[in-house]
This record gives C-alpha cells, structure tokens and sequence, in this order.
C-alpha cells in the first residue's frame, strides 16, 4: 500500500496486488485460522479507519485526506450493509452470496437459506458480515456424525450450579444428556462428552461480536486436542453465545471424528489392510 499510496516516490513501480481484495482476504485468512485481526493493526484492523475525536470526525467529514492517506475504498472497506430481511427469497439470498464470493447450492444453500430465515426471526438487522459467517459455517465439506438438536441452559451465581441439557443427533440415533459445570458453556462441553464420548481438551477460545448492536451475532473459535494427540479447530456464530459455544464445540469434534478416520485409513493402506 505504501508504493500504491506514494507512487510519486516510487516514481511508478508497482505491482499486480488487487488492493480492494486486502480487507477480503484478511478476513479469510482469520477465519480459516481462526486468528483474530487486532482491532489496532494497520489497514485491516477494525479501528484502521475509526475515527473517535471530534475534531477528526469533522476534519473527515470535510476532507478524508486530512487524517487518512489512504482510502478506505482502495483496500476494499465499505460500509456494512443492511442487505436482507426476514421476507427474503431464496433466490435473492444466493444472489447476494454469490456477490460476497460465496457459491453455494444444493443441500449447502438449502441448510444456509434455513440458518438465514431462522436469523431473520431473532434480528431485524441483517449485514453482509451475518451472511458471510452462515454461508462459511454451511460450506464444510467434512461429513457432520452430530448435529445439535435441542440446548438448554440455566445458569447461576454460587451456590447455584450451571446446568445444561443437550440433545444431539449421533450417527442416525437421537441421544440426550445433561451436565453440570463452572459455567454455561462449561456444562454444554461436559454435557457433549457425555453424549459423544469423546474426550476434548480445550486450548484455546475466542469470542467475536460480528457486527454492531445488542442482537449482534457472536462467532465462537475454538482448538482443542483429543486422544492421539490430533488437533483440530471448531467456528460457528450465533446471535446467543452459548448456543454459537455449543455448536463450535461440535463442529470441532466432527472434524475430530473425520480427521481420526482419515489417519486411521491411512494407516491401514500404508501396512496393506
């Protein structure tokens, strides 16, 4: 950006960087590493092109050169828009994803559509930054063995115990269970081991709010470690955080599942079986 920004400096050596694809990309590569961007980091952090101070705001609004040297439009930012609603159609959902590079079909756009109408009742305000997380939490390609069926959750201050009771459909069979611990989302973990069976040591943990606003949706990353020492990492979003916590909890244990398969076939082919 900085031989884009001053090509006069550079006297005109560039290079073939699509520049609007910067905001995109990172984005991307957070989700896909389950890293979060600083909000303080240059150019893609979330407060690159904030601007707080009253006098800044009105120098901005007057001349957006006089405290940025670099136009936002130029790396891709824009404005979050407000693009769907609860009385959006199928056909004009796909068409907005394919606009954010998204191309589902079949039973991936179907089970994305379904996530959106359910969204659609909880929020009123939809962003492209909601249609993003439903479209990345529906394009796995990874066989889902458990599903989430039904979550509920109290929660207590001491003495009181946090509780939870989970249904999850395992494999074709429908199982139930509940558990206690330190915590909503702990319970909801102890809870899914009992049903699962398996065994995940929780590494790491973040919690990301979307977009703006108290109905905000919140996107959960986890890692974890199961037996055989085999890493994997769990996402999902929901506007109730405990929920988004359960569901990334699964999402990791499915590619667990998978990932524990897949060295178990391998081996087998190495040794001739």
């Amino acid at each position: 950006m900085t031989m884009k920004t001053r090509k006069d400096y550079f006297k005109g050596i560039t290079t073939d960087i699509n520049s609007k694809e910067i905001i995109k990309t990172s984005k991307l590569v957070s989700r896909l590493t389950t890293l979060m961007v600083q909000a303080n980091k240059a150019i893609v952090g979330a407060n690159a092109f904030a601007h707080e101070s009253g006098i800044h705001q009105d120098g901005v609004m007057k001349f957006r050169g006089t405290y940025e040297i670099i136009n936002p439009t130029t790396v891709g930012l824009t404005e979050s828009m407000m693009v769907m609603g609860k009385h959006s159609g199928r056909h004009a959902f796909k068409a907005r994803l394919k606009k954010l590079g998204y191309d589902l079909d079949g039973a991936e756009l179907l089970n994305a559509f379904e996530h959106f109408k359910v969204l659609a009742d909880r929020k009123k305000v939809i962003y492209d930054e909601d249609l993003e997380a439903i479209a990345d939490e529906n394009s796995s390609k990874i066989q889902e063995r458990i599903k989430l069926i039904y979550l509920n959750v109290s929660s207590s201050t001491p003495p009181g115990v946090p509780t939870a009771t989970i249904k999850i459909e395992m494999d074709g069979n429908t199982v139930i269970d509940a558990s206690t611990g330190d915590g909503p989302v702990d319970a909801c973990y102890k809870a899914i081991e009992r049903l699962s069976k398996v065994q995940l040591k929780l590494v790491d943990y973040k919690l990301n709010a979307l977009t703006q606003g108290k109905d905000a949706m919140g996107e959960v990353y986890l890692k974890v470690i199961g037996p055989g020492n085999i890493e994997v990492s769990g996402r999902s979003s929901s506007t109730d955080i405990i929920e988004a916590s359960a569901k990334a909890y699964i999402n990791a244990l499915n590619k667990y599942l998978h990932k524990k398969e897949s060295l178990k076939n391998n081996s087998k082919k190495q040794h001739g079986i």
